[in-house]
């Protein structure tokens, strides 16, 4: 079982950059590949970014160059480095597993990205 709560939200200019973190309780964190997802209003949520246990990344097309996804095992920590930011991202941000579980969703932290 593994409870995630997003952080690191919140309103920036295009352009801007904010560093999302998700920290994980439970075992499966350290076992499991990990994503982000977004999902915009009156949208369904898509996938992000995805890293694997060893450390393999991969990126929706529209964030390529501009966002890194990484994990600290020692700190039960994912992470979401978003650079040069558009109106587009703006969206609720979600972590959890690669394939999610339904139960793992957490309440996601607001990114707004407006001048």
């Amino acid at each position: 079982q593994v409870q995630l709560v997003e952080s690191g939200g919140g309103l920036v200019q295009p352009g801007g950059s904010l560093r999302l973190s998700c920290a994980a309780s439970g075992s499966d964190f350290s076992t499991k590949d990990m994503a982000w997802y977004r999902q915009a209003p009156g949208n369904e949520r898509e996938l992000v970014a995805q890293i694997t246990t060893g450390g393999w990344t991969t990126y929706v097309n529209s964030v390529k160059g501009r966002f890194a996804i990484s994990r600290d095992y020692a700190k039960n920590t994912l992470y979401l480095q978003m650079n040069n930011l558009e109106p587009e991202d703006t969206a609720v941000y979600y972590c959890n597993t690669d394939p999610p579980v339904a139960t793992y969703w957490g309440q996601g932290t607001q990114v707004a990205v407006s001048s």
